[in-house]
């Protein structure tokens, strides 16, 4: 077993292990993901929405592979964990990127202080806590307390978010 995850959830019929750990998978599955889920017809008309805004000072959202892969497999989903989380609590979680839609400065900044760019993909309506990734697939959170790296691709962020595992703070040098 990983260590970053304890416990895996067995397929039914299949013998194997999802890609997810037990607390993640169930959550996932309440709020309607199956593996194999891909709707990118959904995904191209959230990237077509954020690609024609423009703020009132001129700024834009950039789209990119990493985000409509990740709208097209988990975009629309009410993520809700149960129990307790294992170093905060777990968060509940919206994936629909038109939370970010009025935050391109927001993101277009966070980009440019970690040398990339930086697309949203959901919220924390709990916290009001901007979901967002990186060309690279990383995922990070922006909320009032600072912003937090959530994993180095999306399956790692919904476990992060889902199992309350602590998060990362992002400084100056943080190297993430």
């Amino acid at each position: 077993m990983h260590p970053d995850h304890p416990a895996t959830a067995t397929a039914p019929g299949t013998g194997g292990s999802t890609r997810f750990p037990v607390p993640v998978d169930a959550a996932l599955r309440a709020a309607g993901w199956r593996p194999g889920h891909w709707d990118i017809k959904q995904a191209e008309i959230w990237a077509d929405a954020l690609r024609r805004h423009t703020s009132p000072a001129g700024h834009r959202h950039t789209v990119f592979p990493a985000a409509v892969e990740a709208w097209a497999e988990f975009g629309g989903l009410h993520i809700t964990p149960q129990g307790p989380g294992r170093q905060i609590a777990p968060a509940t979680v919206h994936l629909d990127p038109m939370y970010g839609l009025h935050l391109a400065r927001t993101l277009g900044d966070l980009g440019r202080a970690l040398g990339t760019e930086v697309c949203p993909i959901g919220e924390e309506p709990d916290t009001q806590a901007l979901l967002a990734i990186d060309t690279e697939g990383r995922v990070y959170s922006l909320d009032h307390s600072g912003d937090w790296f959530l994993g180095a691709h999306i399956d790692q962020a919904l476990a992060t978010l889902i199992t309350g595992a602590q998060p990362t703070r992002l400084s100056a040098g943080s190297g993430i």
